[in-house]
């Protein structure tokens, strides 16, 4: 098996060796996206696009989702998906680029982030990561979306990941940062190594009602610091900050950040309403739908190399290292790379 790396980033826009694992029924599934050769990207400068120029809210589900939609409204849909602390401006200049080409572009705010609100104040503000891969079906269904390209890092690739897994009737393709990240509590309970456990420090602060109680104080202040420990080689400036910091005001957010955390370490358990997918979950279901995974060569945030996964993406697939001393935000550091591994993905 294997593993192309692409140095520097801007030569994306290269050709790949690809990892195939698929059968001729797979590759039939997909021949229809390989019916006309993929786009190249135009040239995009990291930060060119700072917001979206208007947002949009649908209900659906538990949630009134907000998101931004951009292309033509008959375009093949593509969906991309924000991590934490992070939030949609991730994507500011990955959307209009994939929007110039022609496709549907969505990118909603996750529960907990912007201005996507629980219907109910009676609803439990959950972040198990079952909760928001229905959030995301639940939106396509709101939307009226039987199939859509979907692409995300962070809390995005898990999310999109699941979905690939367990509903991949609903999924084209698929761009996930940082390769196959479905767990489970069963899987949280294994210790790791020493060096491993001290990247998830800030986990175990949010399992004390002394880090919830420090997250609520200082959200704006320890944002900040994960994103300068998960992106060490990026030149950040305040402004490209704050204009996501904007989006963990919401007064849910930390509410369902600590229970993301809790719930990974065992600390909690999940809603009945999701035990059934947690249960497929747990069993570590491969992604057979045609996948690309992506990787910055300076990610500071916990990750798993790119060998340790490689064989849960049983259909077409290919990994792609970016170079150039790009972290974990990956679609806003290197926003030509993941623009180009989206429309590569839609004709693997």
């Amino acid at each position: 098996m294997k593993m192309t790396q692409l140095i520097p980033h801007a030569t994306s826009l290269l050709v790949v060796a690809m990892i195939q694992l698929g059968t001729l029924g797979l590759a039939q599934s997909s021949a229809n996206a390989a019916d006309v050769a993929p786009a190249t990207i135009d040239a995009i400068t990291a930060g060119t696009t700072t917001s979206f120029s208007a947002m949009k809210h649908v209900k659906a589900g538990l949630l009134d989702v907000s998101y931004a939609e951009l292309g033509p409204a008959d375009g093949p849909v593509v969906i991309l998906l924000h991590g934490w602390p992070y939030d949609i401006h991730s994507y500011t200049d990955v959307a209009p680029a994939l929007a110039q080409k022609g496709y549907r572009v969505l990118v909603p705010s996750a529960r907990g982030y912007g201005d996507t609100h629980f219907l109910s104040a009676n609803t439990v503000r959950n972040g198990e990561p079952a909760a928001l891969a229905k959030d995301l079906i639940d939106f396509m269904d709101a939307l009226k979306i039987d199939k859509a390209v979907l692409a995300g890092y962070d809390w995005g690739a898990r999310t999109a990941d699941i979905v690939a897994a367990l509903w991949p009737e609903r999924v084209k393709a698929l761009v996930s940062v940082s390769g196959y990240l479905i767990g489970s509590q069963e899987a949280g309970k294994a210790p790791l190594s020493p060096e491993a456990e001290l990247q998830w420090w800030y986990q175990f602060y949010f399992a004390t009602e002394r880090g919830r109680q420090g997250y609520e104080k200082n959200t704006h202040d320890f944002a900040r610091l994960i994103w300068k420990l998960a992106s060490p080689k990026w030149n950040l400036d305040d402004a490209t900050f704050d204009r996501s910091a904007q989006s963990l005001q919401n007064p849910d957010h930390v509410a369902v950040s600590i229970s993301n955390y809790r719930w990974r370490l065992n600390l909690i358990k999940g809603e009945v309403r999701y035990a059934s997918i947690e249960k497929k979950l747990s069993t570590f279901p491969s992604i057979g739908v045609p996948t690309i995974t992506l990787e910055g060569d300076a990610n500071g945030a916990p990750h798993p190399p790119a060998e340790a996964y490689a064989k849960r993406f049983t259909g077409k697939y290919e990994y792609r290292l970016i170079s150039g001393g790009i972290g974990h935000n990956l679609p806003q550091e290197a926003p030509q790379a993941f623009a180009q591994a989206v429309i590569d993905v839609d004709h693997l």
